[in-house]
């Protein structure tokens, strides 16, 4: 049983990427975070985004949620939604473009005094006016495909970072968004607790979702991945397939970075 349907009405036909980001710019002051970001990514596709801390990939996740917003560039998703960054957006369009990508944080983000339904459903319910047994009957659903049925009732403290991490992709996948993105989803569990939040995000990719994650899970993203961008510096030095990125990488900066990855000592 997939863990819900990756179809959208305004999705592309075969051949059109689902998204397409087009000279992002970001500054915070002085500070160039994005230096003219292109990005193409095809429905049922995977991304992995990765590079050293500062390089600009979290920015770049935000600014496909509206978290951020790019002093420059275009992003489109799908066939109707077409964001031009040079001019001042509305908070409708900030809405349909929340209403496209779903974001899964580092740090879970679930509401500490809603259970784990109450945080599911919320979403469904005040953004989107779905009907309550509709949003409660899926959340359900969701919950129960990633083993956390029994816990519906339960509040953040009383999970494990695993179970709120799994929490927080129910929570996503709820929205019915058309890309999931996914910001260092294991970086802040413990060793032990990384395999079953992994492992969800297989089967996403395994049943044909869209999505970019921001990852420093090199042997993850080499088995997930349809495409591995390396940014350094807010600058895309290089992409291509798993394979040839974390394996034999053409630019020496991402030779350096995969080699320290994967021999730290």
């Amino acid at each position: 049983m997939s863990l819900t349907d990756p179809t959208h009405p305004s999705v592309p036909a075969d051949g059109a990427p689902l998204l397409r980001v087009a000279g992002l710019r970001k500054s915070f002051g002085d500070n160039e975070v994005l230096k003219s970001i292109d990005l193409e990514v095809q429905r049922g596709q995977v991304v992995a985004l990765i590079g050293p801390s500062g390089s600009g990939k979290t920015t770049v996740l935000r600014s496909l949620n509206g978290l951020e917003t790019p002093d420059a560039g275009r992003v489109t998703v799908g066939t109707d939604l077409d964001l031009d960054f040079a001019k001042p957006l509305g908070r409708r369009q900030v809405g349909q473009l929340r209403d496209r990508s779903a974001m899964v944080f580092q740090h879970y983000n679930l509401f500490p005094h809603m259970t784990v339904l109450e945080n599911v459903i919320e979403g469904p319910l005040r953004v989107q006016k779905r009907r309550r047994a509709e949003a409660v009957a899926e959340a359900e659903r969701l919950l129960d495909r990633v083993g956390l049925a029994d816990k519906r009732d339960s509040y953040p403290f009383q999970l494990s970072g695993g179970q709120q991490q799994r929490v927080g992709i129910v929570r996503a996948l709820a929205l019915r968004p058309q890309v999931l993105l996914f910001d260092e989803p294991t970086s802040a569990l413990d060793p032990e607790l990384v395999g079953d939040v992994l492992t969800v995000i297989k089967e996403l990719s395994d049943e044909g979702w869209t999505m970019v994650i921001v990852t420093h899970e090199l042997a993850f993203a080499r088995e997930v991945a349809d495409e591995v961008v390396f940014m350094d510096q807010g600058v895309v030095v290089e992409r291509g397939a798993p394979a040839v990125v974390l394996g034999a990488p053409e630019q020496e900066r991402t030779r350096q970075f995969v080699r320290r990855l994967l021999h730290p000592f």
